[in-house]
């Protein structure tokens, strides 16, 4: 039988753990890496996994990621099945925004029956990772399932903070478990439990079924309310991410990898695993491309300095400059002794002659006025700048000092 493939990405989040990063813009459409944002690792894998229909569901604060899909996503295709959608609040309910991730499908559940198909992927658009979704649609389809989850193993004593599933040894889920203080492990391991990534492979008549229930039950969200419903009612099977294989993955690289970086602290911790000769993740995958890969300004040019393990994006320019373990985003320009060591500048920075950063995060557009000093005195930084619970500081968009 031919699937027919429909993505259905939940792109609104609102981000607040990642303020004041997320102060203009929502959680997915944050700068990430050297020349991405957190939503094109979802839409890269969809891709890359040969999924070309998608329904990208925004809310808040979301015009920066309309005009960055826009810009970016376009697809030019002769045929009607290839498209990425960008998809607002339609209110049909009423005046409230979505309230939960079933009620953001159920609000667009028309879309679904107009494409019609065989399956509909719902993926969230908060994390760092890859996945071949392929290999999970062929599980879901060998399982006989009518639901598979995507789920990956933590070690038992961290899964308390988390939705864990407990599964039979061929993977059909028995039961969910919301934050519990005695998680279930999983089968044949006692040190490790699954929990829920989020990520769902449905059958179309499942997913509409499923959502009409809900509504009448007034319950809105797959993790809390519909899933847990269907446990005994169908075949509901959990796919081990940690079994996903994707091309041109080095032998150093953590198996498995994904980070939730909805806080200042994983996006910080997130972008050092990708440095090192030997990184955890490896952001330079040719056979798993993280899109998109176009870039409009010329390349980086570098008059003298010295620079360390870090990532110099297009139309950087560096005079004179040391830089270490460091992100620096394009069309930054960098002055002559100036000092930037672990930290991440995003895009159109002006850092000023001998201005000195450490550990900390420059978001769009701020110039940095020389010899000033960030990331060596919290108690003088916080005159200046955001600091977050982690101690590292952030100066919001057009905050210049």
């Amino acid at each position: 039988m031919h699937q027919r493939l429909l993505a259905v990405i939940l792109a609104g989040g609102e981000g607040r753990r990642l303020f004041p990063l997320t102060a203009i813009r929502s959680k997915p459409s944050v700068p990430f890496g050297g020349r991405y944002r957190i939503v094109d690792f979802v839409l890269s894998n969809m891709i890359n996994s040969g999924i070309y229909s998608t329904y990208l569901l925004v809310q808040y604060k979301s015009q920066s990621l309309i005009k960055h899909v826009q810009e970016n996503w376009s697809q030019t295709s002769v045929s009607k099945d290839q498209f990425i959608t960008i998809v607002p609040p339609q209110m049909r309910k009423g005046l409230e925004w979505f309230q939960g991730t079933a009620d953001a499908v159920l609000q667009n559940v028309n879309l679904i029956q107009q494409y019609n198909p065989t399956h509909v992927v719902i993926f969230g658009a908060d994390h760092i990772y890859r996945m071949d979704i392929s290999q999970m649609l062929d599980f879901h389809i060998k399982s006989n399932a009518k639901v598979t989850v995507a789920s990956r193993p933590v070690p038992i004593e961290e899964a308390s903070a988390f939705g864990v599933i407990k599964t039979a040894p061929d993977g059909k889920i028995e039961r969910f478990e919301e934050k519990p203080k005695n998680p279930s492990h999983m089968p044949g391991d006692p040190t490790k439990a699954y929990i829920s990534m989020g990520n769902y492979i449905f059958n179309t008549d499942t997913l509409i079924e499923s959502l009409a229930e809900a509504q009448k039950r007034n319950e809105n969200d797959f993790g809390g309310h519909i899933l847990p419903h269907l446990v005994d009612k169908i075949n509901l099977y959990s796919y081990d991410f940690s079994q996903n294989v994707i091309p041109g993955t080095a032998p150093t690289e953590e198996p498995g990898y994904w980070r939730d970086v909805g806080t200042i602290k994983a996006f910080w911790e997130s972008h050092m695993d990708m440095l090192g000769e030997t990184p955890i993740f490896d952001i330079s995958n040719p056979k798993w491309p993280i899109h998109p890969a176009l870039s409009l300004v010329p390349p980086a040019k570098i008059i003298s300095g010295h620079i360390e393990n870090s990532f110099i994006s297009d139309g950087v320019t560096i005079k004179g400059a040391v830089i270490k373990n460091s992100f620096i985003r394009s069309s930054v320009k960098i002055e002559d002794g100036v000092e930037v060591t672990d930290s991440i500048i995003l895009e159109n920075v002006h850092l000023k002659k001998g201005c000195k950063l450490n550990k900390v995060i420059i978001d769009k557009g701020n110039t940095v006025g020389e010899g000033e000093k960030l990331g060596f005195d919290k108690d003088k930084d916080r005159f200046k700048m955001h600091i977050d619970e982690c101690g590292i500081g952030i100066l919001p968009k057009t905050g210049s000092i």
